[in-house]
């Protein structure tokens, strides 16, 4: 039986501008399945594994900017959607989750795939509706054309996220012989009016006198995709005002005016006074620096957030001002209205800035082979128009700690997770022909190892495995560096290697123990192929401590010396 208010469904999508779907196979989901694969509009892939999926769908909806929709069937189907649901939420990246149900009245029955759905990913959607379970009457039907409506205006809407339908469906699920799939050419649609925030000019007003007194502005982008007229408006500010511009690798925001290298000399108690700013403006999502973090909670400076929907962020516990606004359209008017700022301040953080990054190719040369100075070689090898992905524990902080990159960084601090960086990147590859690069540790590679679990062709997709047999953030970790307990239950150490998981899927792989095969291995890593590479950067994880121990201490003697 063809159930027409799913085929509304879908055609409103297509409708919004939705074009892609992922799909895990089920037959409680088979009403969706067949009208997703059968719409012209809509591009349907099938994931097996719904986690992978989740993410999957994560990383094309990061690139594109348009929701994509999830499907699956009933039961606990949907509980493997949760890790990527929750990252998408907390990045604000727009994804419509059709769960197909059992009927209400069978939901702890002892009937087979049932869990209880409704709202099952709790707080961590915008909003979770429930589809009619029968279509007996116009009612039920107008109502499911206005929750799809609602629903994705809602995902769309700033800020955007995950809106989760729940669809009970009875049998039968499938057409019977003679039945035709009939979309509604033009389906009943609606689509909010959008506003955006403005100060007032009694607000901008109030604003300006409180700028009259700033003379030290410190600006703090946090994570968002590429922007080029913010990077401009920051690069005017610092150019003209001498603002100082604080962006870590996740901004995406980083140049030659910004400060990049600030976890090398942050939490020196000796620079605290020298680099103490009176203001601080921030706006986008979170920073990585734990030091940056740290530096600005133990300051006494004011603290303004730019956050459109007006919501409180208090991430340095200073919070005075909340600015309901866009970031371009008040860094525009800050621009015009800021005063000059202390110029002693800003030189203070720029030759900070100067001296670090002409220290740290030196220490590099003289130190032993290990993850860092092997990333510090790599990340110069590495195209200007790949996607970078990087997976969360060491990779994504090793790139911070090298600073300036050119490339669109792209990371999982949602939730800052290593469950779905393999699927996250895959999913990217869906939606582009530029290279893709995926830095990961070894413990989240193999943790999402089914991300490659699918009959879809990546050849842009290449990896770099920082393989150090072990979870080596926490030998960095002063609490569980020092317990006897390390190595089993913190590092849990592992033997594996990817050369078997190459095999079964079709990957071209090298493995790498020094900085000759390094090299020599990345002549033609980049070079097209019909399949995916994978690099691998096999070391010791008490060496990789050692060697960052090492460059934190030349770095800070480099600063004392040269002061």
């Amino acid at each position: 039986m063809i159930i027409q208010p799913i085929l509304d469904l879908v055609a409103i999508c297509a409708k919004k501008g939705i074009e892609n779907a992922i799909l895990s196979p089920g037959s409680r989901c088979a009403p969706l399945t067949l009208a997703f694969t059968r719409h012209p509009d809509i591009h349907s892939r099938t994931i097996s594994d719904e986690r992978s999926a989740a993410f999957i769908a994560l990383g094309m909806a990061q690139q594109l900017g348009q929701p994509v929709v999830l499907v699956c069937t009933s039961g606990s189907a949907a509980l493997n959607y949760c890790p990527a649901i929750a990252e998408a939420y907390f990045q604000r990246v727009p994804l419509l989750i059709l769960t197909a149900d059992r009927p209400p009245e069978w939901i702890d029955q002892w009937d087979g795939q049932t869990i209880y759905q409704e709202e099952v990913f709790g707080k961590h959607v915008k909003k979770s509706f429930r589809f009619p379970d029968s279509f007996s009457n116009e009612e039920q039907i107008w109502q499911a054309g206005r929750i799809a409506n609602e629903a994705i205006n809602l995902a769309k809407q700033f800020p955007a996220g995950p809106v989760h339908i729940n669809i009970p469906l009875r049998e039968p699920f499938y057409p019977t012989e003679g039945e035709k799939f009939e979309f509604p050419e033009h389906p009943r649609e609606f689509t909010p009016v959008s506003s955006h925030s403005q100060l007032t000019e009694e607000s901008l007003k109030h604003i300006k006198n409180r700028l009259a007194d700033v003379r030290r502005l410190l600006i703090v982008p946090g994570q968002q995709r590429p922007n080029a007229q913010l990077q401009k408006l920051l690069d005017q500010l610092a150019a003209k005002q001498k603002a100082v511009i604080v962006t870590d690798t996740i901004s995406n925001l980083q140049s030659e005016q910004t400060i990049t290298l600030q976890d090398h000399w942050l939490g020196n108690e000796g620079l605290h006074a020298e680099l103490e700013p009176d203001l601080v403006i921030s706006f986008g999502q979170s920073v990585i620096s734990k030091s940056l973090k740290q530096f600005l909670r133990k300051s006494q400076a004011s603290h303004w957030h730019i956050q459109q929907d007006g919501q409180s962020r208090d991430t340095y516990q200073h919070l005075t001002r909340i600015l309901a606004c866009a970031p371009t359209g008040f860094l525009a008017w800050l621009g015009e209205n800021l005063p000059s700022q202390d110029d002693d301040f800003f030189e203070t953080w720029k030759n900070l800035e100067q001296k670090t990054g002409e220290t740290l190719p030196a220490i590099f040369e003289s130190s032993d082979f290990g993850e860092y100075p092997a990333l510090h070689f790599l990340l110069k090898k590495i195209p200007a128009a790949s996607k970078l992905h990087l997976a969360n524990s060491m990779a994504v902080r090793y790139v911070n700690f090298l600073g300036k990159r050119e490339q669109e960084i792209i990371c999982n601090r949602g939730t800052s997770g290593i469950d779905g960086s393999n699927s996250t990147a895959v999913g990217c590859t869906f939606t582009t022909k530029d290279p893709v690069t995926l830095i990961t540790g070894d413990m989240a590679f193999f943790y999402d190892r089914n991300a490659f679990w699918h009959n879809y062709t990546i050849p842009n997709l290449r990896i770099i495995i920082l393989n150090n047999h072990a979870g080596g953030i926490f030998r960095l970790i002063d609490g569980p560096a020092k317990q006897p307990e390390l190595e089993e239950f913190f590092e849990t150490k592992q033997k594996l290697t990817a050369k078997h998981l190459a095999t079964e899927f079709g990957f071209f792989y090298s493995k790498v123990i020094n900085q000759e095969e390094l090299e020599a291995s990345l002549k033609d890593f980049y070079e097209p192929g019909l399949h995916p590479k994978i690099l691998e950067i096999e070391t010791s994880s008490p060496k990789n401590a050692e060697i960052l121990k090492e460059v934190k201490e030349k770095i800070k003697a480099g600063i004392q010396q040269k002061k």
